[in-house]
């Protein structure tokens, strides 16, 4: 079934949620860069009622629902979108409960913020939240939107655990369930700046019947109609296709050592470009830096 509703995966930047160090000022966090690159705007631009919209914060896979959750409110607010709350969902029973039921029922937007990717999956998995969030998302005019860990979880196959530099070591990357919004991919996230390409390659060699997408950080799809992904925000997204491998070692050898891989197919995204998912076709557009953070296009490619 198509769906009507509308999918937006970030890749994240500085995510406190995930990786707070003794070093940061958490008084003042900046995890959410995507924001000055226009993702944020973009998303209201293409929610079905705007600046109107009501936004739900999932903060679940944080380690700080509450910091987190107020440079969202903050975030939202500067688009002139007031009308965001956050849902600190903490455990299996907060996401069955009627009160966090109605309010997803009544949501324009649920955005997950990032963190822990296990965790997200394995409180929300299969609760009436869930059951919820995938029948509007099929039904509705309706956005999800996910960054860092809430990308990651996005899809049916999940990346939970592995390196990035013993990716291509056999068993290393730790693949299970995720929320499934969108079949046939798996998401990695901060993707260009932690140098995850070889667990991306590693989980698609283990499944060539998926894309492998590697989302850096101020990068974001836009994901319409199941199949249609739009690269918004300015950062890199890499595909990775293994339908054309020709021959792998990843079933012969034994576990902790080396992968090999003949004939991986990638592909590199940057804003406005657009990739069918049931055509497997890369369609490049033009757009030209007009001021920092500020893209306009001028040209599609035939």
């Amino acid at each position: 079934m198509v769906p009507k509703g509308k999918l937006v995966i970030i890749g994240g930047a500085v995510d406190l949620g995930s990786y707070l160090s003794y070093n940061e000022d958490i008084s003042h966090p900046h995890y959410i860069k995507f924001f000055e690159r226009g993702i944020l705007k973009r998303m209201i631009t293409e929610s079905a009622k705007g600046e109107d919209s009501r936004v739900e914060v999932i903060t679940t896979a944080s380690k700080i629902p509450e910091i987190v959750g107020k440079e969202y409110i903050k975030s939202f607010n500067q688009l002139q979108v007031n009308q965001v709350d956050v849902l600190d969902i903490s455990s299996r029973e907060g996401a069955n409960t009627q009160d966090t039921v109605d309010r997803i029922k009544k949501a324009d937007i649920v955005m997950l913020t990032g963190g822990d990717q296990l965790r997200l999956s394995a409180i929300l998995g299969g609760t009436e939240l869930h059951r919820i969030l995938k029948r509007r998302y099929i039904e509705d005019e309706f956005m999800i939107a996910g960054t860092s860990a809430g990308a990651a979880a996005a899809s049916t196959n999940m990346i939970y655990r592995g390196s990035s530099s013993e990716a291509l070591l056999k068993g290393e990357v730790q693949i299970t369930g995720g929320l499934g919004f969108i079949d046939n991919v798996i998401i990695d996230t901060h993707f260009v700046q932690r140098g995850r390409i070889g667990r991306l390659f590693y989980a698609v060699a283990s499944n060539p019947g998926m894309l492998g997408v590697g989302l850096g950080e101020d990068a974001g799809l836009l994901i319409t109609g199941g199949d249609c992904m739009e690269a918004i925000g300015a950062g890199l997204t890499i595909l990775v296709d293994g339908r054309y491998i020709n021959e792998t070692s990843i079933y012969d050898v034994e576990i902790g050592s080396p992968v090999s891989i003949d004939n991986l197919k990638v592909h590199v995204m940057s804003i406005y470009d657009k990739y069918d998912l049931q055509k497997h076709t890369l369609i490049i557009n033009k757009a030209i830096q007009i001021e920092d953070d500020v893209y306009l296009k001028i040209k599609d490619y035939d």
